[in-house]
C-alpha cells in the first residue's frame, strides 16, 4: 500500500501567492466579523462589573442597545480600518511564514523531527512583523468603536489619523504596542500549530476528511480545515486574552471624554498599571471581560482565514496543474 502525505508538506507555495492569498482570506473573514470584534472591544472597554445595572450586561442586550441608541452601522464601526489591519496582517503574515517554511524544508532532517515547534516558531515571527507594519490600523478601529456614535469625535478614518497625530504625536497610533507584541507571538504560534497538528496529523488520518485527488497527495476538506481553525482559535485566544483587553484600554488612553456616555472610565500610565488597576477595581476576572463574543470572533475567524487561505492556495496549485 502506497502511503499518502498531507499536501502542504510536498508544496511549495510562492510569496507572491502567499501574500494574495492572506491578503483575500483576511478581508472576506473582517468582512464576516466586525461585529463581533464591535461587541468585544465595548465590553473589554466597560470599568463596571458586566451584569445587572452596567451599560452592556450580555451580547444580546448589548447588541440591542448599540442599534437602538447609535444605530445598526455601529455594529461596523472602524471596518474600513480593520479592512486595511486585516489584508496588511494576511499579505504580511502568511508571506513570511510560507518563506520561512520553505527555507525550513530545505533542512529535511530538521523540518521532519521539529515540524510542530518550527510552525509555532515560524507563525510566531510572520505575526510579529505584521503586527508592527499594521498597528496604526488597529488604533484607528479601536478609537472608532470606542467612540459614542451619537457624539462622533472623528469624522472618519482619515481624520481620525490626522487629528491623532496633530494632538496626541505619532507615538498615538502605538499605543498598546508592548501588550499586543507580548501576546502575538505565543498567540499566532499556537495558531499555526495547532492549525497544522489538527489538518496535517488528525484530519489527514480519517478517510471521510480527506478529498478524492488524482495524485499520491492527501488534500483535508473544507470541512477539516474549518474545524482545525475553529480549534486553533480557541486554544490561543484563551491563553492570551488578558493581553488583549489591556491593549484595548491602553489604546484609549487620552480618549476617554468622548466615552463618558458609556460609564466610568479608566486612567492608566502603562501596561503592568493597567493590570493592577484592572484587578484592584474590577477582579482578576475582569481580565476576561468581553471573552464571549471574543471567542466566538476567533473561532470563527480563525476557521474561516484559515480555511479560505489554504482553499485559494489550493486553487493556485490546480491552476498551475
Amino acid at each position: 500500500m502506497v502511503s499518502l502525505a498531507p499536501m502542504d508538506s510536498h508544496t511549495k507555495t510562492t510569496i507572491f501567492q502567499a501574500g494574495l492569498a492572506g491578503g483575500l482570506a483576511g478581508a472576506f473573514t473582517r468582512a464576516v466579523s466586525q461585529p463581533l470584534d464591535v461587541l468585544k472591544i465595548r465590553f473589554q472597554l466597560q470599568i463596571e462589573p458586566i451584569g445587572k445595572g452596567s451599560k452592556y450586561s450580555s451580547m444580546a442586550q448589548a447588541t440591542a442597545a448599540m442599534i437602538r441608541e447609535e444605530g445598526i452601522a455601529t455594529l461596523w464601526s472602524g471596518h474600513m480600518p480593520a479592512q486595511c489591519l486585516s489584508i496588511t496582517y494576511g499579505v504580511i503574515q502568511f508571506s513570511v511564514f510560507e518563506e520561512l517554511t520553505n527555507l525550513c524544508r530545505s533542512c529535511d532532517k530538521l523540518y521532519l523531527n521539529h515540524k510542530n515547534w518550527l510552525n509555532f516558531a515560524n507563525g510566531s515571527i510572520a505575526a510579529t512583523v505584521a503586527t508592527v507594519a499594521s498597528y496604526p490600523f488597529d488604533t484607528i478601529r479601536t478609537r472608532l468603536i470606542a467612540e459614542q456614535k451619537t457624539k462622533k469625535a472623528y469624522k472618519g478614518s482619515t481624520h481620525a489619523f490626522t487629528a491623532m497625530v496633530k494632538t496626541e504625536g505619532i507615538p498615538a497610533l502605538f499605543k498598546g504596542l508592548n501588550p499586543t507584541l507580548g501576546q502575538i507571538a505565543p498567540h499566532a504560534g499556537m495558531q499555526f500549530a495547532v492549525y497544522k497538528i489538527f489538518k496535517d496529523s488528525v484530519f489527514t488520518n480519517i478517510p471521510y476528511f480527506n478529498r478524492k485527488t488524482t495524485d499520491k497527495h492527501k488534500v483535508t476538506t473544507l470541512t477539516a480545515n474549518l474545524l482545525s481553525g475553529s480549534i486553533s482559535g480557541c486554544v490561543a485566544k484563551t491563553a492570551i486574552y488578558p493581553f488583549d483587553l489591556v491593549k484595548k484600554r491602553l489604546q484609549i488612553q487620552g480618549f476617554q471624554h468622548h466615552r463618558k456616555f458609556f460609564g466610568k472610565q479608566m486612567y492608566c500610565n502603562g501596561l503592568i498599571h493597567c493590570v493592577r488597576l484592572t484587578i484592584a477595581e474590577e477582579g482578576f476576572l475582569a481580565l476576561y471581560k468581553g471573552y464571549l463574543p471574543s471567542m466566538l470572533k476567533a473561532m470563527l475567524v480563525t476557521a474561516l482565514h484559515f480555511a479560505a487561505y489554504d482553499e485559494i492556495k489550493l486553487q493556485f496549485k490546480k491552476s498551475e496543474s
